[in-house]
C-alpha cells in the first residue's frame, strides 16, 4: 500500500463551514484511488479549516491529473466553499488543486492540477469524460449572453440577484456593506431629513452645509474654490474625468471663437498660440440633443458644450503652468440665442456657462467614462473568459482575480441605478431614454486606442502637457502591468504560432469583440490574436481597464461631486440666451432641487465608499498559480506597485505645483476588479 497525503483548505469565508460527508477521488495517469470518505473526530471543513488527511491506495497512481469532490448530506444540506487541495504523493511530489468553487448539491465536482495547459498541449485522455470542452460547456450554460438594451455591450442574462452563480457573488460581508450603505447613505450624511424636500436653495451655504458631516481635504478645496477658473480647468486633467480633453490645432466650425475674443488686448496670438501647443479643447457634442428628465415636474436641462482652455504660465511662478478657459458655448449649433462667454464676461455669466459645462461633465462622465469604459466592458471581458477559458488555462489564471464581483456589481446598478426607479433615472438630467442615447452614442464611437493609454493620451496630443498626474502614473501602471503580462504570458507561449494555435484563446477574444463590440470593425478591437505582441497588449488593456481606469474615475466621484455646484447632476432651467441677465438667484433657481442634490450625493457616497473585503491590485488570495515562474512574477509585480505608490505619496508631499493630492492611480487604493 502508498499513501497519498492531502491537506484541504476551507475558504475564510462566511458560510464556508459545511457538516456534511465529504468524498475525495484521486487520478492519476496510472489509476485511480477509491472514492474515499474523508472523516476525522472533530469538524474539519469549517470556515478557514487546513484540514490534514491520507489516501491508501494498493499501488502508485503515476502524475495526478484530477480530483472529485463531492459532499452528501449528514444532518441537513448546506454549502461548503473548498479553496484548494495539495496532495503530496509516496514519490515525494506535490500537486497543487486549485478550486475556489462552491458546492452545494451532492453532485461529483471535477478539479485538474494547477499546471498551466493550453489546450493544443492538454492531450490527457485519463480526463474521461470531464474534458476541456466539456467545462466550457457547463460555463456557457450558467453564463448566458443577453441584451440590455440594443446598441449596448451585451451583458449577461439572469433573472434576479439569487439567479447568478454563488461563485461570483458577494461574500456575506461585502453584501451585508453594500446594502447598509444603501439604504442608509441618506442618514450617514444625516441627510434623510429633508431628502424629499423639493424646494430650490436659497443660498450656496445651505449646499455647503449639506457636507459638514463627511468632508474631505479635497471636498474642502472644492467648496472653497469651485468658482475659480484655473480648479475649472485643473478637473479636466487630473480630476474624476481626465478623458475629454484634447490639444486643439484647429476650431470646429461650429465653434466661431476669434482672436478678438480671447486676447482683447492682442497679448497672444490665436493662431499661434495653437501652433505652439497651449491651446485645448473639450468637445461634449455627445449629448446634442439628447431627451432630458422631468424631475419634481420640471422639465430639466442639459447641454453640449464647447469649451476652449489655454495652457499659460502662472505669473507667479514662470515654472508653473495652469489649464484656464477662454471661451465656453454651450450649445453645438452657433446662433444668436447662444452666445459664447469668456471670462470678461460678468461674474454670473461666465459663472453659469461653466455650471452647464460641469453638468454636462457629470452627465457624460458618469455613464461613458464610468459606466461604460470600465463596468460594461470588464463584464464581457468576464463573460468571455467564463465561458471560453477552461481553469487550466494560463489567461483564466492571469484574469480571473480582475473579474471579482463585477457582474453583480453590474447587475445591481442596472436595478437600483438605470431601471425606471433607479436613482439615476430619477435624479440626472439625461435619467431614462437619454442616459440610453448616451450609451449608445460612446459606444458607437469607441475605439481601441482610446483605451490603450499611451495611444490615448498621444492621439488626444497630451504628451508634454505638464502636471497631468493621471498620465504620469497611467503611463507607469501601465508598464508595470505591461510587464507582468508580457513575462507571464511569455511564460506560456513562445511564439506567434502557438498563439494562433489556441482555439480557446481566440473564441475568447473573438466573443469579446462580438459582444462587447457588436461585430464594428470601426473600433479597431482585435477579432483574432495573431502574434504575441498583439495578445500581451490587449490584455494589459483588459486588466487596466478592471483596475487602474475604473480608480481613475471612480476614487474621486465624492470629493469632487459632492458639493453639488461642481457637478450638479441636473440643472432646471435653461441656459441664457443672452449676456447680462444671470444673477445670484438666476444660478440658485437652475441648480436641482434639494431632494434632487440629495439624493445624487447619497448615489456618490455608494459608488465611492471602501469595502473591508475589497482586493487591492497585485494582490492574489486565491493562488491559481502554481509553478514557480508566475509565482515568482507575482512578487515582482508587487514590489514595483510598491514603488509605484511611495513615488507618489513623496511626489504628493512634495510638489508645490500640485492643487491637491492625486491619489486616484495610487496602488494603495486601486481595487483589483470592478467592484463597485
Amino acid at each position: 500500500m502508498v499513501s497519498y497525503d492531502m491537506i484541504i483548505f476551507t475558504g475564510n469565508l462566511a458560510f464556508a463551514t459545511t457538516f456534511n460527508n465529504i468524498y475525495i477521488k484521486l487520478v492519476g495517469t496510472a489509476g485511480e484511488s477509491k472514492r474515499t470518505h474523508l472523516k476525522r473526530l472533530t469538524p474539519s471543513f469549517y470556515r478557514g479549516a487546513v484540514s490534514h488527511f491520507t489516501v491508501s491506495c494498493p499501488t502508485s497512481l503515476g502524475k495526478l491529473v484530477l480530483i472529485e469532490l463531492d459532499k452528501q448530506k449528514k444532518f441537513h444540506k448546506d454549502s461548503w466553499y473548498p479553496a484548494k487541495v495539495e496532495v503530496t504523493s509516496p514519490e515525494g511530489d506535490t500537486y497543487h488543486f486549485p478550486v475556489y468553487h462552491w458546492i452545494i448539491d451532492n453532485e461529483v465536482h471535477h478539479f485538474r492540477e494547477g499546471t498551466a495547459l493550453r489546450i493544443f498541449e492538454d492531450n490527457n485522455s485519463l480526463l474521461g469524460e470531464y474534458s476541456r470542452q466539456q467545462e466550457l460547456e457547463q460555463q456557457r450554460r450558467i453564463y448566458c449572453w443577453d441584451v440590455y438594451k440594443d446598441g449596448l455591450p451585451h451583458c449577461m442574462k439572469a433573472e434576479s440577484l439569487l439567479s447568478l452563480p454563488c461563485d461570483i457573488r458577494f461574500s456575506l460581508t461585502k453584501t451585508i456593506e453594500t446594502a447598509y450603505t444603501a439604504v442608509t447613505a441618506l442618514t450617514e450624511l444625516e441627510l434623510l431629513e429633508i431628502a424629499e424636500c423639493k424646494k430650490t436653495f436659497d443660498c450656496i451655504e445651505d449646499i455647503s452645509h449639506l457636507l459638514w458631516i463627511h468632508r474631505t481635504e479635497v471636498s474642502d478645496y472644492v467648496i472653497q474654490h469651485w468658482k475659480e477658473d484655473s480648479f475649472f480647468g485643473y478637473q479636466f486633467l487630473n480630476g474624476a474625468n481626465p478623458l475629454l480633453i484634447r490639444r486643439c490645432t484647429e476650431l470646429p466650425e461650429n465653434f466661431p471663437v476669434t482672436e478678438d475674443m480671447v486676447f482683447l488686448h492682442g497679448q497672444h496670438s490665436l493662431a499661434d498660440e495653437m501652433k505652439n501647443g497651449n491651446i485645448f479643447l473639450c468637445d461634449y457634442k455627445i449629448l446634442d440633443g439628447v431627451q432630458t428628465n422631468t424631475i419634481n415636474g420640471k422639465k430639466q436641462y442639459l447641454m453640449a458644450p464647447l469649451v476652449l482652455l489655454q495652457n499659460i504660465q502662472d505669473h507667479d511662478n514662470t515654472n508653473t503652468t495652469r489649464m484656464m478657459p477662454i471661451a465656453i458655448q454651450l450649445k453645438q449649433k452657433p446662433a444668436e440665442d447662444n452666445p459664447i462667454f469668456f471670462p470678461t464676461d460678468s461674474e454670473y455669466d461666465w459663472l453659469m456657462a461653466k455650471i452647464f459645462v460641469r453638468s454636462a461633465e457629470f452627465n457624460l462622465s458618469e455613464l461613458s467614462s464610468h459606466l461604460l469604459r470600465t463596468h460594461l466592458l470588464a463584464e464581457v471581458f468576464t463573460m468571455s473568459l467564463e465561458r471560453n477559458l477552461p481553469m487550466v488555462h494560463p489567461l483564466y489564471k492571469l484574469l480571473i482575480p480582475h473579474t471579482r464581483y463585477t457582474l453583480q456589481i453590474n447587475y445591481l446598478a442596472r436595478d437600483l441605478l438605470l431601471s425606471e426607479t433607479g436613482s439615476f433615472t430619477k435624479f440626472t438630467a439625461s435619467g431614462g431614454k437619454g442616459a440610453i442615447t448616451i450609451l449608445q452614442r460612446s459606444l458607437a464611437s469607441l475605439t481601441y486606442s482610446s483605451l490603450c493609454i499611451y495611444d490615448d493620451i498621444a492621439e488626444r496630443g497630451l504628451n508634454d502637457v505638464p502636471h497631468f498626474y493621471y498620465r504620469k502614473y497611467g503611463f507607469r501602471l501601465w508598464d508595470i502591468i505591461y510587464s507582468f503580462v508580457k513575462k507571464t504570458l511569455g511564460h506560456y507561449y513562445k511564439s506567434d504560432d502557438e498563439v494562433q494555435q489556441d482555439s480557446e484563446l481566440q473564441n475568447w477574444i473573438k466573443e469579446i469583440f462580438e459582444h462587447g463590440f457588436l461585430s464594428q470593425e470601426s473600433t479597431g478591437i482585435p477579432q483574432k490574436f495573431s502574434t504575441v505582441d498583439e495578445m500581451v497588449k490587449f490584455v494589459t488593456m483588459v486588466i487596466f481597464t478592471c483596475s487602474a481606469q475604473h480608480s481613475a474615475v471612480n476614487a474621486g466621484q465624492f470629493d469632487y461631486g459632492g458639493f453639488m455646484p461642481n457637478s450638479p447632476t441636473s440643472l432646471q432651467l435653461p441656459p441664457p440666451t443672452e449676456k447680462g441677465a444671470a444673477s445670484e438667484k438666476t444660478m440658485l433657481d437652475t441648480f436641482p432641487d434639494v431632494n434632487t442634490t440629495i439624493h445624487g450625493m447619497a448615489v456618490l457616497w455608494l459608488l465611492s465608499k471602501q469595502y473591508s473585503d475589497r482586493i487591492l491590485i497585485g494582490q492574489y488570495p486565491e493562488k491559481h498559480f502554481s509553478e514557480e515562474v508566475p509565482l515568482r512574477l507575482i512578487i515582482d509585480f508587487q514590489d514595483e506597485l510598491k514603488q509605484l505608490s511611495e513615488e507618489i505619496r513623496v511626489e504628493n508631499m512634495e510638489n508645490k505645483n500640485l492643487y491637491l493630492p492625486y491619489k486616484h492611480l495610487d496602488p494603495k487604493v486601486i481595487e483589483n476588479s470592478v467592484s463597485i
